[in-house]
């Protein structure tokens, strides 16, 4: 059972989305290769700070819960977990986004956008010498004010509205990883790397972390979704 625990998460974690996809009140699954396309491109850039990350010693993994297929440093499972999560978090905005109209929302952007600039900000200069905790504020400034600013996107408030919520799942699902009702974590961090401040065993790193990841995969399923249904028509 220990090797297919992180495994387990993942299948646990997406199999009721994926079959939900299939509802023809859905129908996410036409939307399957945008997804793919996008959570593959962000993928690239996360796995690649995964990578980095893990050689430094910021974070490493407990193998024992892992199939013990390692490719670059990290278990063949955390690979996937940037697509099945991704997947799980994308279908529930998907969902959210078709049957609430969140819209008038925009009109919160800039207290968003601002708020969570100057929290990051000040962050990133108290823990300037943590490396989790400073390059994860430092993302995530860079990400609001290119969306805001540049890409002028007015689904942020929506898109934060819904992070909140599938907090509900991102709690148990990484509480776990992290070591909740286990004999050890899955992902052990170096306690000079962040900030010390956890929610159960989570460190709050890893939701702003999951923040900014969940708004480039959103932003290129966007994109990628309008240009399937332009060539469809």
């Amino acid at each position: 059972m220990m090797p297919y625990t992180y495994s387990l998460i993942l299948f646990f974690t997406v199999i009721i989305c994926f079959v939900a996809s299939f509802d023809k009140r859905l129908r996410f699954d036409r939307e399957f290769v945008p997804f793919l396309k996008s959570a593959a491109l962000v993928a690239v850039f996360f796995i690649a700070w995964d990578v980095w990350f893990t050689s430094k010693g910021v974070w490493w993994f407990d193998t024992r819960y892992t199939l013990g297929l390692i490719i670059a440093g990290l278990p063949l499972e955390e690979w996937l977990f940037f697509i099945f999560i991704p997947f799980s978090c994308i279908f529930t905005y998907f969902c959210i986004d078709k049957f609430f109209r969140l819209q008038s929302l925009s009109a919160f952007n800039n207290i968003v956008v601002f708020v969570s600039v100057i929290i990051c900000a000040v962050v990133a200069l108290r823990y300037a010498d943590r490396i989790y905790t400073v390059v994860t504020a430092t993302v995530t400034i860079l990400t609001l004010v290119l969306f805001h600013f540049a890409f002028r996107i007015q689904w942020i408030t929506q898109a934060s509205v819904v992070f909140t919520l599938l907090m509900l799942g991102f709690l148990p699902v990484n509480g776990i990883l992290t070591g909740t009702g286990l004999e050890s974590p899955i992902v052990n961090y170096n306690p000079m790397e962040f900030m010390g401040i956890r929610v159960l065993t989570i460190p709050v790193e890893d939701a702003v972390y999951g923040y900014t990841q969940f708004l480039w995969v959103l932003y290129f399923f966007k994109k990628f979704q309008s240009k399937s249904h332009e060539s469809n028509q």
